[in-house]
């Protein structure tokens, strides 16, 4: 499916520090005047500043994900169902056995865990994608230097020499970008759930999380979904092409409703999938192609919508 592009979702947020965030740079320089765990750092407008790495931040999307889909699903395959699983364990390379006797990407999809459909696998590629979050205003990031000391776990006291420091951003914001390509309206609503979570502070980003660091709240800029292979007209999306489907120009549309009857629908996705909304279609820049766009507090509009297909998902009991 991957060969093909019939819908894409990019939501712009900022993430703002609610106290202490790290995401450590991995190693430790020879400078001693600097604190044993340094933020990650970058050149940004021509400067050096922190930012917030993509792939610390789908990893901790993906983390909490997988936490939600097996709070109402299983991480094993039941014997009764054997083709419903809903989350599989990444690090456990034997769950993954059953994949290599399968030829067909559309038959690896329709057999990986839904985490795994939405995130990848070394099996299958990801639909999700995140952009490093940089600061929206440089000058406003605020840095402190803290100290701590290693917790001897067999006399519950600190341990001789085991003091160390570590650099925070406890002010400040971070602009990024969640691109969600190919998706169902259940996969939208899953992204929807986990930055509710974050936001709330269920969760949080880098080092330090059990003990009150990495909390962030989450400010929504836009959501815009693109319909690459559409137009609109006379207030209905028309498919592009010889097989033409047409919907409502209000209609958030899922990957499944672009198959044709005369087109299988060898990955699964599920169909109908889709939902009527308050945002009108208009056409993309160049005029070709169709996007919807949601700005501000809208976008809760458009989460709950995509969440009801997810919570039709858990009650049909269809992983697709």
């Amino acid at each position: 499916m991957h060969k093909k592009f019939v819908n894409h979702c990019t939501i712009d947020i900022n993430l703002i520090p609610d106290g202490p965030i790290l995401i450590k740079s991995g190693r430790q320089g020879a400078d001693p005047t600097k604190p044993d765990m340094e933020f990650v750092e970058t050149y940004y407008q021509g400067k050096r500043s922190l930012y917030l790495p993509g792939s610390s931040l789908k990893g901790a999307i993906r983390a909490h994900s997988e936490r939600i889909v097996r709070t109402v699903g299983r991480e094993n395959r039941d014997k009764n169902n054997p083709d419903i699983l809903w989350a599989s364990n990444p690090l456990n390379e034997r769950q993954y056995d059953y994949l290599k006797s399968l030829s067909s990407t559309d038959q690896i999809y329709r057999q990986s865990s839904f985490t795994d459909q939405m995130f990848g696998s070394t099996f299958i590629a990801s639909r999700v994608r995140i952009e490093d979050a940089y600061p929206t205003e440089i000058n406003q990031l605020k840095i402190e230097e803290r100290n701590g000391v290693a917790i001897d776990r067999v006399f519950g006291s600190a341990k001789p020499g085991a003091l160390f420091n570590y650099q925070v951003c406890t002010s400040g914001e971070f602009k990024t970008k969640i691109h969600l390509k190919n998706f169902t309206l259940a996969q939208l609503g899953l992204i929807g759930l986990v930055l509710r979570d974050l936001n709330e502070g269920w969760f949080g980003i880098g080092f330090a999380k059990s003990r009150g660091l990495g909390t962030v709240g989450v400010k929504y800029n836009s959501a815009v979904v693109k319909y690459p292979g559409c137009k609109v007209e006379e207030n209905q999306i028309f498919t592009i092409g010889k097989s033409q489907k047409s919907w409502s120009h209000t209609s958030l549309l899922g990957a499944g409703e672009f198959f044709s009857e005369d087109e299988p629908n060898d990955y699964g996705f599920p169909q109908p999938d889709r939902t009527e909304t308050p945002v009108g279609a208009k056409p993309m820049d160049l005029g070709f192609g169709v996007e919807l766009t949601w700005q501000g507090e809208v976008i809760h509009d458009l989460f709950m919508r995509a969440v009801k297909s997810w919570s039709n998902l858990l009650e049909g009991g269809k992983a697709a």
